[in-house]
């Protein structure tokens, strides 16, 4: 079967439908390939904190109204450092969003509720189709269009193809596009956690050693307040403790929280994910454009990750205006956003080699750092800016 798409778009995650979201509501023809199951990524246990950026996009997409019951507001960013001998809290800074006339950073929302809140969205498009359990096989690029060819036998012919296939991108590889890549011997441990004491719409960022213990506000749950865990250590220690019982896993998880929200009670499977810095050499090729991990991978820290990606997506739409979607000259002006991302990618690679101290010495350098980050008027509104997403 042969069909013609103005965008084709492979890879069926959060960015990759919101991708298509976006641009089958602007009137474009869509076409997404998506190499998993439609309920493959429902089983997704992780959350995600959107800053204000990334949820004007997704209002305009339309996806946004549909989340409604599932998502939490991110009104204070708590950061502690306990990278003393002592396993407790020696610096503590809140950084509040209402400092700077806003009511909240964003809202953290279940990767799984977003997902089903973009496919029922984009059930609703009619410029939009989506081909599950197809993954791309080849890719040959003319002067008008690319043409790709996908395992369930089908051939697509686009104006423009998008990369959003994850950090091992068959569109990257296929268009002969390198990246460079950064192992940490890092994995993050992703769970959620019921707990005492209410959250008050604060998420609490904890450093010591190993990487940063985060935990983010979710919606009560029915056994009452709820946030999900990123627990960020060395990929020994990390495999040791998924490994534990249930109890002492929960055991050393009230160890690494200090008790912040009172005592914690693990209400999910946990899991495990490899961390990882990446950045493409490049974001476009002909007729070809890279977006979210296919192009630029961090570490969890900041709510960095995902919302670059949805950031890509503006950038990419702003780009191709209401002309050819893949044409050289709107790739070009999309290519413009490499520099920006390769030192968020840089930035981000700093923050965590300094959670990731295990010398003294350097500890202590850290806690100095997040005092003058608390305390320098300059640095605080700086870091908050950030901290919205904002430029």
């Amino acid at each position: 079967m042969n069909s013609e798409t103005d965008i084709l778009i492979v890879g069926g995650g959060v960015a990759g439908l919101t991708a298509a979201a976006l641009f089958a509501a602007s009137g474009r023809r869509v076409t997404l390939a998506d190499r998993e199951s439609a309920e493959a990524g429902m089983r997704d246990s992780r959350t995600t904190a959107f800053l204000r950026p990334a949820v004007d996009l997704l209002e305009e997409a339309g996806v946004w109204p549909l989340l409604a019951a599932e998502i939490a507001p991110l009104e204070t960013m708590r950061l502690i450092d306990a990278g003393g001998r002592e396993n407790k809290a020696r610096e503590i800074g809140d950084f509040v969003a209402a400092e700077l006339g806003q009511p909240g950073f964003g809202w953290n929302v279940p990767n799984s509720a977003m997902r089903r809140a973009l496919r029922e969205r984009l059930s609703g498009l009619p410029e939009a189709c989506i081909l599950n359990e197809a993954a791309l096989e080849a890719l040959t690029v003319r002067r008008d269009c690319a043409i790709a060819r996908l395992s369930t036998g089908e051939t697509i012919r686009a104006r423009l193809v998008i990369g959003a296939d994850g950090r091992e991108s068959a569109v990257r590889r296929l268009s002969g596009i390198h990246a460079r890549r950064t192992e940490y011997g890092q994995k993050a441990l992703v769970f959620t956690v019921a707990h005492e004491e209410p959250h008050r719409a604060v998420s609490t960022e904890i450093h010591r050693t190993g990487g940063p213990f985060t935990l983010v506000p979710m919606p009560d749950g029915p056994d009452g307040p709820r946030s999900s865990v990123v627990w960020m250590e060395r990929s020994a220690e990390a495999e040791r403790l998924l490994g534990l019982p249930e109890p002492e896993f929960e055991e050393a998880a009230n160890g690494r929280s200090l008790g912040v929200l009172g005592r914690l009670r693990v209400v999910s499977h946990r899991a495990a994910w490899p961390m990882i810095s990446l950045m493409a050499q490049r974001l476009t090729g002909p007729r070809v454009a890279l977006v979210a991990e296919a192009a630029h991978v961090v570490p969890p820290i900041g709510a960095q990750g995902l919302n670059m990606s949805l950031g890509d997506l503006a950038a990419l739409r702003a780009a191709m205006g209401e002309g050819d979607a893949g044409a050289p000259a709107a790739l070009a002006r999309y290519a413009r956003r490499w520099p920006e991302l390769a030192a968020r990618v840089a930035g981000v690679d700093a923050l965590n080699r300094a959670a990731m101290a295990e010398a003294q010495p350097l500890r202590d350098l850290r806690r100095l750092g997040l005092g003058a980050l608390i305390r320098v008027r300059p640095a605080r509104r700086l870091a908050m800016k950030l901290g919205m997403g904002v430029r």
